[in-house]
């Protein structure tokens, strides 16, 4: 069973220490919510797990599959398996959202025969509930917050990473857009049996995705682990409680 494990996990970014022993281990198929406040640590933790190199390790060690992650660049933590959904994805003019797609699934997967690549992606956009229109669009180029959410779904689909790593994707969602998303995520995550860290400030979209594990991150630190009860209890009460106890 494939398995990500971030031991001691201590990061930080120009020369500011964010993470401060961030334990965690998600297997094959699970979600993971992590909930904390602005400033708590969860788009580093993001960032540091795809390995952007704005963010340095300063100690600790993330693994897939007990291969040691550390430092090995962007594209090749994709390759091994590795996903990061933006929460503010790039514009980038002039780059077709398929032709993008069939560049980096070639790149992961090995090369794809191109009419079986447009069964697939038109497949994955009817059973995610996509919009069709994101066929003929550039990479996130004029696309509403919703559309460029749908865009990194699609990606996702066609990527069938073993891991993937979900940075508020339900901020600045409608109601609808954000069902859609959820439903997506959870289509996703039982098709390929991926393990899902998804990032996020609110209880509502735990609404549509029932998480295994909750996990509340304060001043780059785990402070408490639970169940969707407890993604429940912020929600009514906020994190006050538990942070006076960190």
């Amino acid at each position: 069973m494939p398995t990500l494990e971030i031991k001691n996990l201590k990061a930080s970014v120009e020369d500011k220490d964010i993470l401060k022993g961030i334990n965690l281990k998600i297997n094959s198929g699970e979600i993971h919510a992590i909930m904390g406040q602005n400033g708590s640590g969860k788009s580093t933790l993001c960032n540091t797990l795809m390995g952007s190199p704005r963010f340095k390790i300063q100690e600790g060690i993330i693994s897939l599959d007990n291969e040691e992650l550390n430092n090995l660049s962007p594209d090749k933590r994709a390759k091994k398996g590795l996903f990061l959904a933006f929460q503010n994805p790039i514009e980038i003019p002039g780059v077709h959202l398929p032709t993008f797609l069939r560049s980096v699934v070639s790149e992961v997967h090995g090369r794809i025969d191109p009419e079986k690549f447009i069964e697939e992606l038109e497949k994955n956009i009817d059973e995610l509930n996509l919009k069709k229109d994101l066929l003929h669009r550039d990479l996130n180029d004029g696309l509403s917050g919703g559309e460029k959410k749908q865009s990194e779904l699609l990606q996702m689909a066609m990527l069938r990473p073993k891991f993937a790593i979900i940075d508020e994707i339900d901020s600045g969602l409608d109601i609808d857009a954000l069902k859609i998303v959820a439903e997506g995520i959870k289509s996703i995550a039982k098709k390929h049996n991926t393990g899902i860290v998804l990032i996020t400030h609110y209880q509502r979209i735990l609404n549509y995705i029932h998480p295994d594990f909750v996990h509340i991150i304060n001043k780059g630190k785990i402070i408490k682990s639970g169940d969707k009860k407890l993604a429940e209890d912020l929600e009514q009460n906020g994190y006050i409680k538990y942070l006076k106890d960190a």
